[in-house]
Order: structure tokens, then sequence, then C-alpha cells
């Protein structure tokens, strides 16, 4: 079979398609053929060498869905032929992925693999963030990284929510009518002197460098979510003048210590998926063996919505 490899860090040039032997599933692992495979920015970062760095050569994780091919021992509730959702920690670029059952969900008959990519994971991330930071009616956002896979979902959903204001930021104006069209209040870019009136909750996807800006855009007491891979830090003095609090979220802490309120966003995100309230984009589909002009798309910040391979 065919797989996305790395042999040294950098950019999305050193991305190499490769044939090698299939993976069989271990214990509470399916096998899956792969119809769709998202492109995240943390597996960007991994390709650069970022963060923590592993053995070479590297392989990517992503959310893959496809039909199962093949179940491993201690598996229930799956079978051959199944159409699956799924989050693979490595290998996730390739014909044939490994996907542990915990991560994995039934994808509806009447959706296409493209658009589950698109929606559970990046759906359950900002249903995850909107649930940490316990929005009322009365209060205001601002998500940053508006146009993302993630961000295009939590614009959609925190006016669902019944959320007062969203301020969606962004990279560049050319995603403001995007983002107008999806609920958003009020568009800004990263580069702007203010962005907009103070918030009560920033949503941060991005950090980096634009961490202390999101701490900037909140209001005395505002409390930020961070649950971005980009890193960041902000004088401390900072969150003591203003009363300020940044929350650290991970979709693992979050789907083990809430399990609950996470198999009811599950069922949530496909029920409004289904009654057309929450419109999934998809920036671009790109072939596997074209899986560095993905990266490409998504390190230019170009993209209005999620970018998908398709082996």
């Amino acid at each position: 079979m065919r797989s996305v490899r790395y042999h040294q860090y950098g950019g999305p040039e050193v991305l190499r398609l490769e044939e090698v032997p299939e993976p069989e599933p271990g214990p509470g692992q399916l096998l899956v053929r792969a119809e769709a495979v998202g492109v995240t920015l943390p597996a960007i970062r991994k390709v650069r060498g970022e963060g923590e760095r592993t053995a070479l050569p590297g392989t990517l994780g992503g959310e893959v869905a496809g039909r199962v091919i093949a179940v491993g021992p201690q598996v229930t509730g799956y079978a051959v032929g199944d159409r699956v959702v799924g989050l693979a920690f490595t290998d996730a670029y390739a014909d044939v992925v490994v996907v542990p059952t915990f991560t994995a969900s039934l994808v509806p008959d009447e959706a296409d693999c493209t658009q589950a990519v698109a929606l559970v994971r990046s759906g359950h991330v900002a249903l995850a963030a909107l649930a940490t930071a316990d929005l009322t009616e009365a209060d205001s956002v601002c998500i940053t990284g508006a146009a993302s896979s993630v961000g295009h979902l939590a614009v959609q959903l925190a006016k669902l929510q019944g959320v007062k204001r969203v301020t969606a930021a962004v990279s560049s104006t050319a995603k403001a009518d995007f983002l107008s069209r999806l609920g958003a209040d009020e568009v800004v870019t990263y580069g702007d002197a203010q962005w907009g009136d103070p918030v009560h909750v920033v949503l941060d996807a991005v950090g980096g460098e634009l961490l202390p800006r999101a701490v900037a855009a909140l209001r005395p007491g505002g409390r930020l979510i961070f649950f971005n891979s980009g890193g960041g830090t902000v004088p401390a003095f900072d969150l003591l003048a203003g009363s300020k609090t940044i929350t650290g979220m991970t979709m693992a802490r979050f789907a083990t210590t809430r399990r609950r309120l996470y198999d009811d966003h599950h069922q949530q995100l496909w029920r409004l998926h289904h009654a057309e309230r929450l419109h999934v984009a998809i920036h671009a589909e790109v072939a596997l063996s074209d899986a560095a002009e993905a990266h490409r798309i998504i390190e230019a910040r170009v993209n209005c919505g999620k970018v998908v391979l398709v082996p």
C-alpha cells in the first residue's frame, strides 16, 4: 500500500509517497480502507520538527474515514464492511489505516466520508472548547483561527448556543465574507491594532506569537481557552492586572473525564448537520500522492474550512 512519510524535518517538500507493507489490526483496533483523511495543523508542525521529535522516518496522524476491512481481537460493535470515522495516531496518510475503536464511530448512511472527516473530530474540539468556556447567552467570544477546520464550526456552534457576539479573528480580510455568512458578528485580522471590543472569552486555536494578543482581547475578568499546538507565553502580570485566566483543554482529557458530554456532542454534531443548521466547509480535496500541496495550503493560511486527502 501507499503511505506518506518523511525522512527529515522540514516543509511540505520533505513528504514522500512510499510503498509499505499493509498493517494488521491489533487488540481493540480496526483496519480501515481510507476514503478521506483530514489534514491538521499539528501534523504540519510535526513535520517541521516542532515540539517533541520522534524517530525517523516519520508518519502522521489524523482523522480517517472509510470502510472496515478487518477487525482485531477484542473488538465489539464493529464489523467488516462498516463505514467509520476515527482518529489514527500514526500512519493516517495511507491507503489502509489502523484506527483504535475508542476513537471510532459509525458514519451515517446519508453522509459521505469527506463530510465525516471534516465534521466529527473538528466538531468535537469546537464543542469541547465551548463547553470548557461555559458560555452564557450574555457573553461575547473571540475565536482565533476562525476560518480553520475547527474555527469555522466553533463560530457556528457559538451562535447556535445563543452567544450574544462572536468575533472571528483570521489572518486575512479575504476570509471575512466566508465567516460573515457563517454568522460571525465581526471579523478582525491578526494585524489589526484592536480586535474589536474586549470579549468575555477567547477560544485560542493558534497560540504562539498571537497568544499575548488573544489575552489582550479579553475584558477584565475574561477567560481564554487554550487548545492549540502552537505554544506561546504571556507575562503573568497581564493575567494579574486584568484578573484574567487561561484554561488548557485537550480532547484526550475531555473525552475521558466528561465522557457522557462527549457522547452527547457526537449526537449533536450529526443532528445539526442533518438538519442543515451546521455547515461543514471543505476547502480542498487533494490526492494522497500530493499531500505536500495540502500542507502548503494550510501553511499559507488560505484555507476556509477543512483540507482533505483522498487516497
